[in-house]
């Protein structure tokens, strides 16, 4: 209906390429616009000027030959004061722009290792940007950002690195547990060492206790019963413990039998052969 009258509509945030017999006439911004066609007038096509997006999948291959897939997303968009450079000096854009990132992106990344591609991205990045620029210029487009989205190397190497890394994790979580185990056996051997310190302390006392109940009754008795020597009372306390050891024997629920004499006869020799030892101990320190 707008050729039948001659009419021509331009919609916001696109400009309109007018021409004269096929010849460029001048560019038409937003609005409503006479053309009339029987006079050679027509609009030749339409630009957009909103910013428009290309991701480019590009596969190279890394300096220590990883073959990895690099995606760029370019952001452009047409200039209105060189909206006749966009559209007559290029008859492809998003190819023209794929080609200038595949050339930056197989110049750039050869150049480094895998782990430095991943850590190097956004200066991959200012480089394809910057040659974008350069080139887009001169064809009435602006570069407003590009982003290097995703690098993505074979699935045999991704599952290689992520062996890796678990290993590596794997080897830090051993050396933690053994510092761990390390650190609670020198605990339980410092626990262990102080037990047995207060143990022997213990008896120790418990033995110096002895020896002075042992001395203090020896002394008494020999007091209290004129004409008794030490190694009476001695003779009479081994009996005593004697006597009360079988005592515990006897009485203990779990103890297994123990035979020994236990006539008088015995009880003597027990006492005999307790004290040589304690006399042949001391002769000989």
């Amino acid at each position: 209906m707008g050729n039948l009258f001659c009419l021509a509509q331009v919609d916001q945030s696109t400009v309109a390429i007018k021409e004269n017999f096929g010849k460029f006439d001048h560019v038409l911004e937003p609005g409503c616009y006479c053309v009339p066609w029987i006079f050679g007038i027509r609009i030749a096509g339409r630009l957009t000027l909103r910013i428009q997006q290309l991701d480019v999948k590009c596969e190279t291959k890394t300096m220590d030959n990883v073959f990895v897939n690099v995606v760029a997303s370019i952001q452009y968009r047409a200039l209105v004061d060189k909206a006749y450079d966009a559209f007559y000096r290029l008859s492809n854009t998003k190819t023209q722009i794929q080609a200038y990132v595949f050339d930056v992106i197989r110049a750039s990344i050869p150049k480094l290792n895998l782990d430095d591609t991943f850590e190097q991205k956004n200066e991959i990045a200012k480089a394809v940007e910057k040659e974008l620029e350069k080139a887009m210029s001169a064809y009435g487009y602006v570069i407003v950002q590009t982003l290097i989205v995703d690098i993505e190397p074979d699935i045999q190497v991704k599952k290689a690195m992520n062996e890796i890394n678990a290993a590596a994790r794997l080897r830090v979580a051993a050396a933690e547990k053994a510092g761990a185990e390390k650190i609670l056996q020198i605990k339980r051997a410092e626990g262990e060492a102080e037990s047995k310190y207060f143990s022997g302390l213990g008896v120790a006392r418990q033995r110096q206790a002895i020896v002075d109940g042992l001395r203090d009754s020896v002394l008494g008795f020999a007091v209290n019963v004129p004409g008794t020597t030490a190694k009476d009372v001695m003779d009479m306390v081994l009996v005593t413990q004697y006597f009360d050891t079988m005592k515990e024997i006897g009485s203990a629920s779990k103890s297994s039998a123990v035979f020994i004499p236990h006539g008088p006869g015995a009880v003597r020799d027990v006492a005999t052969q307790i004290r040589d030892g304690l006399l042949h101990g001391n002769a000989a320190s």
